[in-house]
């Protein structure tokens, strides 16, 4: 009787751990069940990260081997640090960290901000058929390849075809070299940027600033602000956390300043500024094959991208807001 009274006790965890187990299984066939159009809807996403984004994740072990397709990654010579050692020691390595980073600075300093500017300034417009109109037209580059965007480079911009230089010369002035001044090269890509991304950034900030309580505008009204003071004092505060959240997520992606663009108006003349961890692995990893090399390179950069995001969120959340997580 003792026995059958301790097994029973023994064993009330277990059925207990299996009841919560099924009751959250239950509840979770239920969401499933009532929400499956919306997981629908998501699978194509969901499944374009398993494949993209989680999967490839296995395949940075290579970046330790001196991997062979011939051999594949079960068996080939495993190197342990020895590629990251090879990029550390490379006398390209500090010319590759300052171009990359400058060009991400300049876009942090210049291009994130742009966005909040012109969001605050569509927020002022009165008439809804003007705003619908300056918003498609700024969105509209976004949607152009960085191909055409090049292309129209050089078309304003190079030394003999180029508008530009055209009209400075009948004027009577001389032509200057813009796709070829090294000096100008980092501010061209900018520029570049932030004409054709701007536009469509500001999507986030105006639905933001579409979630401010319209009471606190009529109480500034009433105190007497005009619209600069309703901007300042109202509707930045308002968005701050959602650009606190936009800057972290950006410093994730300092590393990466954009291949296409950067590989299409690179030429002979400014490769001392337009060299960078994108091109670099392109060079090495695609036209010369080397794969564990280029991936050692991609998982130092995807580290640094970690620790910055990591550092901001921290950061954010001393100085009271929310961050990413």
């Amino acid at each position: 009787m003792v026995n059958t009274d301790t097994n029973a006790a023994a064993g009330a965890p277990d059925r207990a751990v299996r009841t919560q187990t099924g009751a959250k299984r239950s509840r979770l066939l239920a969401d499933l069940a009532r929400d499956k159009y919306l997981y629908l809807l998501a699978l194509p996403g969901i499944v374009y990260f398993l494949i993209f984004k989680y999967v490839p994740v296995g395949g940075l072990v290579i970046a330790f081997q001196n991997y062979s397709p011939y051999l594949g990654i079960l068996h080939s010579e495993w190197v342990g640090l020895e590629h990251f050692q090879r990029f550390f020691s490379n006398d390209d390595f500090l010319l590759l960290l300052r171009n990359t980073m400058m060009i991400s600075l300049m876009n942090l300093v210049f291009f994130f901000p742009l966005p909040i500017v012109l969001s605050l300034m569509l927020n002022e417009l009165r008439s809804m058929a003007y705003k619908r109109f300056v918003q498609t037209v700024i969105y509209i580059p976004h949607f152009l390849s960085w191909v055409l965007i090049s292309g129209l480079t050089y078309l304003m911009l190079s030394q003999s075809e180029g508008l530009v230089n055209k009209i400075m010369f009948a004027l009577g002035g001389e032509r200057v070299g813009f796709l070829t001044d090294s000096n100008m090269f980092w501010g061209l890509l900018t520029a570049q940027v932030m004409w054709k991304e701007a536009g469509w950034g500001t999507i986030i900030f105006l639905a933001a600033i579409a979630g401010v309580d319209p009471q606190l505008y009529e109480a500034a009204v009433v105190d007497g602000a005009g619209r600069f003071r309703k901007m300042w004092h109202i509707t930045l505060p308002a968005i701050r956390n959602v650009i606190v959240i936009l800057f972290i997520l950006r410093l994730g992606s300092v590393m990466d300043v954009g291949f296409e663009q950067v590989y299409l108006m690179m030429n002979g003349a400014v490769s001392s500024v337009a060299d960078v961890f994108d091109t670099y692995v392109y060079r090495n990893g695609v036209q010369q094959g080397q794969f564990s090399y280029s991936t050692a390179i991609g998982l130092f950069k995807s580290i640094v991208g970690i620790v910055l995001v990591v550092a901001a969120n921290k950061l954010a959340k001393r100085f009271g807001d929310e961050g990413v997580y």
